[in-house]
């Protein structure tokens, strides 16, 4: 193994996951009768380290594979590990994609500034409008669920579905727009995932740079060594995929979970070897996707929230008492006079409406690189100027509720 690849592995295991195996080898030591003092070590976890680990490492791999020339310039590997927009919290940006582009001359581009711009408006509504608007209510829900239960729960877990969709996808939004603001061209991070008709669409959608490596460095390279296996070597490979994305999440047993049930959702579709163009977009063309595919959204939508409660949950008993509470609560007609009198005390009625608006306009631009890329393109020119300016006035008038990225913990 290259040693740059064990240098950059062993410093993410020991800012992230070193007290992690010291906490559950002494558990397990512990249980088998062995006396251990508890201890762990005040570790202060870098921001960003799991991306920027993962762009070196796609770097080295890439160069040992000889799909990459090594760059001679130091000064411009370290701008692409370095590179600001993405260095908290990505898109874990490919060197094949963002090295060639420190190499040629950039020129300042008016619709590439003006498209960034759009962008970062874009990312900035979700953010601070919709994302956390959507915390708030979250924490609420989660830091007591306790003493909530039945369809108040089901309102957190949708609220958290909301928000790490907003929250994540409105920094990508950002760092992309910033990138073409300074010329550079980066990739996309998400393309309308909650549209998804399966478990297969929904990967392919969700944090694209995150799969796209996951792929590329892990499930390929599994897929093929045990290809002898047939079914169990692909299935295999693609549950240790989602095992290293749960755990490249956290250092909790709830990641893993997660992760898990991701892989159980995703193998069954994988088996059977459904094929689909990576270019398909529900009811491409439509305003109304049919009933069928509405269908198949629905139930994908329902499996992701479901699997969020594990994400969000503090660990995985946490996520399993909330879960039970939540088939428990849903007999009692009282559960839902609880959640109507929180959403109209509480929440009142501009937030659903914010997240409904918001809903449609991802909706309605579900086949562009982001929501408004083309929206009110042919409007009158006051009227698309009047829309800009009511997505600043929300965005300022809620700048008051700040919540930090979620994916900055990672």
């Amino acid at each position: 193994m290259h040693p740059s690849i064990i240098i950059n592995l062993s410093s993410l295991f020991f800012f992230k996951y070193f007290n992690f195996f010291v906490e559950n080898f002494i558990v397990a030591f512990q249980f088998l009768g062995y006396k251990f003092s508890p201890f762990t070590i005040k570790i202060i976890l870098p921001i960003g380290i799991s991306f920027y680990i993962f762009k070196t490492l796609s770097y080295t791999i890439d160069v040992s594979r000889q799909k990459l020339k090594p760059t001679k310039n130091i000064i411009d590997y370290f701008a692409f590990i370095s590179f600001f927009p993405q260095l908290l919290a990505g898109p874990i940006e490919r060197a094949k994609n963002l090295l060639p582009q420190f190499y040629s001359k950039r020129v300042f581009s008016y619709p590439l500034a003006v498209d960034g711009l759009k962008q970062i408006l874009w990312g900035l509504f979700k953010k601070i409008v919709i994302a956390d608007s959507c915390a708030n209510y979250t924490n609420i829900i989660f830091n007591d669920s306790s003493n909530y239960s039945g369809s108040m729960l089901i309102l957190g877990a949708l609220s958290f579905t909301i928000q790490i969709y907003a929250d994540f996808s409105g920094y990508s939004d950002i760092a992309i727009g910033v990138s073409r603001l300074f010329g550079f061209n980066t990739m996309r991070n998400f393309a309308f995932p909650y549209f998804s008709r399966d478990i297969i669409e929904f990967w392919r959608r969700w944090h694209i740079s995150l799969t796209s490596w996951l792929t590329e460095y892990v499930f390929t390279p599994l897929s093929i060594k045990w290809r002898n296996i047939g079914n169990v070597g692909t299935g295999g490979a693609l549950f240790i995929t989602f095992l290293l994305c749960g755990f490249w999440h956290g250092a909790n047993w709830s990641f893993i979970v997660w992760g898990v049930l991701n892989a159980a959702y995703f193998i069954p579709f994988l088996l059977i070897k459904r094929k689909k163009k990576v270019t398909d977009i529900v009811a491409k063309g439509k305003s109304f996707p049919t009933l069928f595919e509405f269908a198949q959204m629905s139930i994908t939508f329902s499996l992701i929230v479901f699997a969020w409660i594990f994400f969000r949950a503090n660990d995985l008993n946490h996520a399993i008492l909330f879960i039970k509470s939540i088939f428990i609560g849903l007999v009692h007609k009282s559960s839902y006079i609880e959640t109507i009198n929180f959403v109209y005390w509480k929440i009142g009625l501009p937030i659903p409406l914010l997240i409904f608006l918001f809903i449609i306009i991802e909706w309605l631009g579900r086949e562009q690189q982001y929501a408004i890329a083309n929206l009110g393109i042919y409007w009158y020119k006051p009227i698309r100027w009047a829309m800009y300016y009511s997505i600043t006035f929300a965005i300022f008038y809620f700048n008051g509720i700040e919540q930090q990225f979620i994916y900055f913990q990672f």
